[in-house]
């Protein structure tokens, strides 16, 4: 909430002096569920965390696999190859890292 608080105290410190605003909306539905384990987990180990750290993420993250149900009938299991488990506390924590070194960064015209 800060951080929104923040841009739009600077969007409108740019309008009232004459700029412009472009702004790009990204939808975060599914985001969590795009997210491919293998280039989270190099991502982690470029931040040169403790191998037992990455072990228990790569435990958390990889492994799992699903299967759909459509009028009873069940498909075959499939590895689960992408995604962040909702519900965790480690889940947002590890999609912020997964983002944090493509975020798009703001600026206001003139600066």
């Amino acid at each position: 909430m800060l951080q929104l608080l923040h841009i739009m105290e600077e969007w409108t410190a740019g309008l009232e002096n004459g700029g412009q605003i472009n702004t790009i909306y990204t939808d975060f539905q599914k985001a969590f569920d795009k997210v491919p384990h293998h280039l989270l987990l190099k991502k982690l180990q470029s931040y040169n965390l403790n191998v037992n750290v990455i072990q228990w993420i790569r435990s958390f993250l990889c492994y799992r696999k699903q299967r759909g149900k459509i009028n009873g009938c069940y498909s075959e299991w499939a590895d689960v190859i992408s995604g962040i488990p909702r519900g965790t506390i480690l889940g947002p924590v590890l999609f912020i890292i997964n983002v944090k070194k493509t975020a798009v960064y703001t600026q206001v015209d003139g600066e």
